[in-house]
């Protein structure tokens, strides 16, 4: 099984920064895309804070961190550009944040159905080549991803299938998701 490019972000906004980002112009970085709402309890107490701990860790010329701001639900209370606003600063969340695109029809927003996400917080982990090597719904451990994003800046050569495993194959990952827990498949990026 290999590994799918990324898809380009469809944005209405872009926030913490003075001009959009592609992720083209960030071939040769690792990027780490978290999605996110601001009412969701598992994005405010782990994701976010995540997120802020891997930006400070590493050199953004090394590894990129992005927010996505993608609201499906409680589009009132939490869709508005300057409520974002106040909930970054009061946070103290300075990475860039690019508010997921809202489809005409009223679907979900274009960029987490892009990605086949199925809620948040979603974590994305894109390799050097722009390839994505992590989709996680649900917690991810500090450790785990730290070893995985040092492996990905390790690596010189395009990703190979046998790179990744499935979650049953060697040491299964339960990820607690929001409202339930389920068994997720699990990016292998450390060799073995």
């Amino acid at each position: 099984m290999g590994f799918d490019k990324a898809k380009p972000l469809t944005v209405s906004h872009w926030l913490n920064t003075n001009s959009p980002i592609s992720l083209e112009q960030l071939h040769g970085r690792v990027v780490l895309i978290e999605a996110f709402q601001m009412l969701c309890p598992g994005c405010v107490s782990h994701a976010l804070p995540q997120a802020m701990r891997v930006r400070k860790s590493f050199r953004e010329t090394d590894v990129m961190v992005i927010g996505l701001h993608s609201v499906f639900e409680h589009h009132a209370a939490q869709g508005a550009e300057t409520a974002l606003k106040a909930f970054l600063h009061e946070y103290r969340i300075s990475f860039p944040v690019a508010i997921d695109a809202q489809p005409e029809d009223g679907g979900p927003p274009i960029t987490m159905a892009a990605y086949g996400m199925r809620g948040t917080p979603t974590t994305l982990l894109i390799d050097r080549q722009g390839f994505v090597r992590k989709h996680s719904f649900g917690q991810v451990d500090d450790l785990v991803l730290g070893a995985e994003i040092m492996a990905l800046m390790k690596e010189d050569t395009q990703p190979q299938a046998s790179d990744r495993i499935e979650a049953g194959e060697k040491d299964a990952a339960t990820v607690a998701a929001p409202c339930h827990r389920k068994r997720v498949s699990v990016d292998k990026t450390v060799r073995t």
